[in-house]
């Protein structure tokens, strides 16, 4: 079989930071998450305007639903007709919704039903697009540079929560939720023709060129053992391909249905001597963190007297640790022993986060979240950098479909069994528990050799 292997020439000339199609397609992430948060804001104010407190809530959970039970099929989907498609038909389906509900705001009122539609919309197009978005990184530049791509990645993100709100906030003193809805709409818009102009790279077949290793430098070639030849080999022009062949010619090979990938991608997951406890340790960090980091904090900020500022000030320590981590990870590009550290910062910061609850003051509260932060943002991007470079390209839609349902389904479910075993036992039992919950995850990293001694590429 004839493989399109990746040009040396591109292998790693330049920086992700100072390559300018990594570039813009960071500059599209980007508008689309700022998007994103002026649409959310826009949303909850539109949804308390126009009915009751707890059906504003409602609202706003509706569009959890379809992300949450359709996501494993949106990773079909991102490994089936190419990341970028996918994300670029989303950003263009999400676009005209909001610019149609805003629209339609603008004219009427017509209640909190266009609300609720426009969430469910947006949930099931989020389904495809997070799984796509995952695997779109390992398209635009080198296995080397993935781990400096997912610290931008993460400053992206940082900075879209910082500037999202305002905006929104902006958007609707202007010109009411209508107005905000457009903001929103435009921003995601950005992202279309940026998205547009990245160049894709071709792949490396499964089982060829630049493979992930074992974490002692050997080459493995994941999921080769089917047979399976990925997508790289007839790579249309602009790097993307359809769906797998299953290692035939396309021509002559029957096509794997929707439902085969799944289980294929699932299979292969399962497999994996890396993304497999990988996947578990993530699932066991975001279950410890999520309670204690969102309604943890505010009956803590509640019961200690630190009130709204307060825990504003706490939860600017967590993000400004969360950025320096992102930061350190965007210079420096590459950490070595990523399986070791990851195992440390998640044991650390479960140690910090049970540290919380006991926090004599408001300023140890806000150190002791800076420390959080960081600890959590490491271990966070670098299990992502892991993910990118140890998953077959083949596969990164629905390994990253795996990840979005452990942290947006799983973890939240630890947020009501939080507020719950605070009102029974109090803050500090629970914090510890939960740090507990996250700390196993460092010792799941400890107990799987593969996983501890993965490193990422040079």
């Amino acid at each position: 079989m004839t493989a399109t292997l990746i040009p040396p020439v591109q292998a790693a000339d330049k920086p992700a930071h100072r390559d300018s199609n990594v570039l813009r397609w960071l500059g599209a992430y980007t508008a689309s998450m700022v998007g994103d948060n002026v649409y959310y804001l826009a949303l909850s104010w539109a949804a308390v305007q126009a009915g009751t407190p707890s059906q504003a809530g409602l609202v706003m959970a509706v569009s959890a639903v379809p992300r949450a039970l359709l996501m494993l099929g949106g990773g079909v989907v991102a490994d089936r007709f190419g990341p970028r498609r996918v994300v670029i038909g989303s950003d263009a389906v999400r676009c005209a919704a909001v610019l149609a509900v805003a629209a339609l705001l603008f004219a009427a009122s017509p209640g909190l039903w266009l609300l609720a539609l426009l969430a469910v919309l947006f949930g099931t197009v989020d389904a495809v697009f997070m799984p796509a978005v995952g695997a779109l990184p390992a398209r635009v530049t080198g296995r080397d540079q993935l781990a400096r791509v997912q610290g931008m990645r993460g400053l992206a993100i940082r900075f879209a929560n910082v500037v999202g709100a305002p905006l929104g906030g902006l958007g609707v003193a202007l010109g009411g939720a209508a107005a905000a809805f457009g903001l929103a709409g435009l921003l995601i818009a950005v992202s279309v023709p940026l998205l547009i102009s990245v160049r894709m790279r071709d792949l490396p077949a499964d089982g060829e060129g630049d493979l992930p290793t074992d974490g002692q430098g050997n080459g493995k070639a994941s999921g080769a053992a089917d047979g399976e030849a990925g997508e790289a080999a007839g790579r249309e022009a602009d790097g993307e391909a359809g769906p797998h062949s299953m290692g035939a010619a396309p021509d002559t090979a029957p096509r794997a249905t929707p439902w085969q990938d799944l289980r294929d991608g699932l299979r292969y997951i399962r497999g994996h001597r890396v993304l497999a406890p990988l996947l578990v340790a993530i699932a066991l960090g975001d279950l410890g963190f999520v309670g204690p980091l969102n309604v943890g904090l505010t009956l803590l900020a509640e019961q200690r007297g630190w009130g709204a500022s307060g825990m504003g000030w706490v939860l600017s320590g967590f993000g400004t640790g969360a950025g320096v981590a992102a930061l350190l990870l965007t210079v420096r590009g590459r950490l070595p022993h990523a399986g070791r550290v990851v195992a440390a910062a998640i044991l650390a910061g479960s140690v910090a986060i049970g540290a919380l609850a006991y926090a004599p003051s408001l300023v140890a509260a806000v150190g002791t979240a800076l420390l959080v932060g960081l600890l959590a943002g490491l271990s966070g991007a670098l299990c992502g950098a892991l993910l990118q470079t140890q998953a077959d390209p083949a596969y990164l839609g629905r390994v990253s479909s795996v990840a979005g349902i452990v942290s947006l389904g799983f973890a939240p479910l630890s947020m009501p069994l939080s507020a719950a075993a605070i009102g029974w036992w109090g803050t500090g039992p629970v914090f510890v528990t939960s740090a507990a919950v996250c700390g196993l995850g460092g010792v799941v990293v400890l107990c799987s050799g593969p996983l501890r001694r993965a490193q990422l590429p040079r």
